[in-house]
């Protein structure tokens, strides 16, 4: 889908790779799922701050599908702490008018946590404040491949569009900015079609320690750039002044 407009220099859809629990952890002396733990409390403060700032979608990066291959003990940790935040989280999100969807591969989940993922969607499929989706056993080349085979199944000539209809984030337009926490510049494999045209903001702060002027200051670098989808300035100008 394509990109929405921004309102007010605010991007109207932000996805951010949620980097750095496990560092945050250890340089604590503590286990990783502690880290872990403090990323829950650090993206429930980023939802009250996106929705105070009118952003409209927030996209996290949850767990890739290549983090099963972190020791079983932090992957059993991981969707033990999935399934208590969906009954502690659930009923808040939908006191605060938040839409939840979970994206991603849920084949390999257990049938109660897809249940559990399945029961919260429904729960605040009405709400309209903004839309949280969280990506969870989500690759983006997984996306793009499960999409070709949903369209060849149906017989569907396979084109950039139909592509964008059957891709797993199709209920939203495409990050205006990609967020990625932890020092890391690299976006793993996380929508890779999605954010052709996404601005990319790079911090050095853990995921466990992004506040609020983390936010504004990741908000801030995104206003100050001029997004021209492959126009140039003159153009851009021409435009504005109708």
């Amino acid at each position: 889908m394509a990109n929405a407009s921004s309102f007010n220099g605010v991007p109207h859809h932000i996805a951010i790779v949620m980097d750095g629990n496990g560092r945050w952890a250890k340089r604590r002396l503590m286990p990783r799922i502690a880290g872990h733990r403090q990323g829950v409390e650090s993206l429930r403060r980023c939802i009250r701050a996106c929705v105070k700032r009118g952003v409209r979608v927030l996209t996290v990066f949850a767990f890739s599908s290549e983090n099963w291959n972190r020791p079983p003990d932090e992957v059993s940790g991981l969707m033990e702490l999935l399934a208590k935040a969906l009954a502690r989280e659930v009923p808040e999100l939908r006191k605060g008018g938040i839409q939840l969807h979970f994206v991603g591969d849920r084949g390999s989940l257990s049938e109660g946590l897809r249940q559990g993922l399945a029961r919260a969607e429904a729960e605040t499929a009405d709400n309209g404040r903004m839309v949280l989706n969280v990506c969870f056993n989500y690759g983006g080349r997984w996306d793009i491949a499960q999409a070709a085979a949903r369209l060849a199944e149906r017989g569907e000539p396979i084109t950039e569009g139909a592509l964008d209809r059957a891709m797993a984030l199709s209920h939203v337009p495409d990050p205006d900015l990609l967020i990625r926490t932890g020092g890391e510049q690299r976006i793993s494999n996380f929508l890779l079609w999605q954010c052709a045209y996404s601005e990319l903001h790079f911090t050095e702060r853990l995921w466990p320690d992004f506040d609020e002027a983390a936010l504004d200051e990741a908000l801030a670098a995104y206003a100050a750039r001029e997004r021209r989808f492959g126009q140039t300035s003159e153009q851009l100008v021409r435009q504005a002044a109708g």
